[in-house]
């Protein structure tokens, strides 16, 4: 079965929906997945994309189709959330180190969790250490070493390699090279990796 990259950035609101959800539902349908943070912001600096900034009404919107969907899904949500995120690049520093070492999963989750339902910040304390903690990891060595140049560099070239993808924004799945984006999406995704599967 072809599996599906799930494309996320800590700082996108849209993919607490996901990560809340996603491996559950991947197993159900047989689907495996794997997880790459990346930098949302650079790539959107970039492109000179900053989607709510200073639009009351689109930001308004936003929170309450997460409330609707969350709802749908039976997820824990208190919003407005703490948005935008300041140390969003931190975050996915520190939870691409974890998926290098087997832990990022459940320190995403854990900072989604602490951000959407208990209103603190991810990438910021107390939830950064509190959500390193619920992962089994000392805080402040693994903030120093997620700091560290060859985990910036990391997740620099994540960065790189899910924009020559073509992936633009988070949550993101890529099935080969078939770019799905947003958490309304994930379903497309799971039916063209299964076509391809039964197909192939």
């Amino acid at each position: 079965m072809q599996a599906i990259d799930f494309w996320y950035s800590i700082g996108s609101t849209y993919s607490y929906l996901t990560v809340m959800r996603l491996d559950d539902y991947c197993e159900a349908e047989g689907i495996s997945v794997n997880w790459r943070p990346f930098n949302v912001r650079a790539i959107m600096v970039e492109q000179n994309n900053v989607p709510f900034k200073d639009k009351p009404v689109k930001t308004a919107y936003m929170w309450r189709d997460i409330e609707r969907r969350a709802d749908l899904y039976g997820l824990p949500l208190a919003v407005p959330a703490p948005y935008p995120l300041e140390h969003l690049v931190l975050a996915n520093q520190v939870a691409l180190l974890g998926m290098q070492e087997g832990w990022g999963k459940s320190f995403t989750i854990a900072s989604y969790r602490a951000w959407f339902v208990d209103g603190l910040p991810a990438g910021s304390d107390p939830n950064l250490s509190n959500s390193l903690k619920h992962a089994g990891q000392e805080p402040t060595t693994t903030i120093e070493r997620a700091q560290s140049p060859a985990v910036i560099e990391a997740l620099d070239r994540e960065t790189r390699t899910c924009k020559a993808l073509g992936v633009f924004g988070s949550p993101s799945f890529v099935v080969g090279r078939e770019v799905f984006w947003g958490d309304d999406r994930l379903d497309d995704a799971i039916k063209w990796a299964k076509d391809r599967t039964l197909h192939s």
